[in-house]
């Protein structure tokens, strides 16, 4: 069995490596406190910063993101570093970290570099209407990792930038203008310059709808049971929704007050006596 002696010079080995790591383990502890604060603090000085500046929305959100993580980071090695651990050391540890962080999250650091993508080419922003990734909605917020979208249903769809980056991405937003195309058949028998000159004068009672370029109808398909036109007419993005559902709406009545016929399935049953 041990001495007493032996386990009095355990207790003093103890003692005296409390009392040489004391001074550091308080400095890191106050190094800690203090330089949380200070992290806040810059926080909200950026913050307050881009909401005095006109900057793009999403390059904000992103830049606020990314400066906050920065400076944690910073923080974590200033305490380790106080803690006694050297700087070779930690750069080998952070080093062996990061590729093992890396493999594992693969896929995250592909959503980050997709978010850098976006910041940097803007193939949209925030407030644009896209559509993507099988999902069309308002842009809402990109975010380091993702980008959020307000769908039709006010329902949030949340897209990896990852793959948002490296795939088709229709921006309905990025000219003031869009050209709409309806095709409408009408019967064999019925007037075509008379529906034509009906489909002009509907799009020329539409405030929304541009008058330069104008309006055009074309004979499109001769199909099995309709002749298919098609109109096509443009309108700035506020109006273009309006405007094409006043279209079609404005394009029944009036066919139907000028006895022009609109086609549809039907069936034919004949009975033999």
């Amino acid at each position: 069995m041990a001495s007493f002696s032996e386990y009095q010079e355990y207790i003093d080995q103890g003692v005296d490596w409390v009392v040489e790591i004391l001074p550091n383990l308080i400095t890191a502890a106050i190094i800690l406190v203090v330089g949380w604060w200070i992290v806040k603090f810059i926080n909200r000085l950026v913050h307050k910063f881009f909401q005095k500046k006109d900057y793009d929305l999403a390059l904000e959100s992103f830049l606020q993101s990314f400066i906050s993580i920065a400076l944690k980071l910073l923080l974590f090695v200033l305490v380790i570093t106080q803690l006694g651990v050297k700087s070779s050391s930690l750069v080998a540890l952070v080093g062996a970290a990061g590729l093992a962080v890396g493999l594992a999250l693969q896929g995250s650091l592909a959503n980050f570099a997709g978010g850098v993508l976006i910041l940097i080419f803007k193939p949209f922003k925030v407030g644009d209407f896209i559509s993507a990734q099988g999902v069309d909605g308002t842009v809402k917020e990109i975010t380091i990792f993702t980008t959020k979208l307000n769908t039709f249903g006010n329902q949030v769809a949340i897209l990896p930038n990852g793959q948002l980056s490296n795939n088709n991405i229709i921006n309905f937003n990025a000219e003031d203008t869009r050209r709409d195309k309806i095709d409408i058949g009408i019967g064999y028998s019925s007037n075509i310059k008379k529906a034509k000159d009906i489909l002009l004068e509907i799009c020329a009672d539409q405030a929304g709808i541009l008058k330069d370029p104008a309006p055009a109808v074309y004979v499109g398909e001769l199909a099995d049971s309709s002749v298919n036109l098609t109109l096509r007419f443009w309108a700035k993005n506020e109006d273009f929704w309006e405007a094409h559902f006043k279209v079609i709406e404005e394009t029944k009545l009036r066919f139907d007050k000028a006895g022009i016929e609109i086609p549809f399935p039907q069936l034919d049953v004949h009975q033999k006596g």
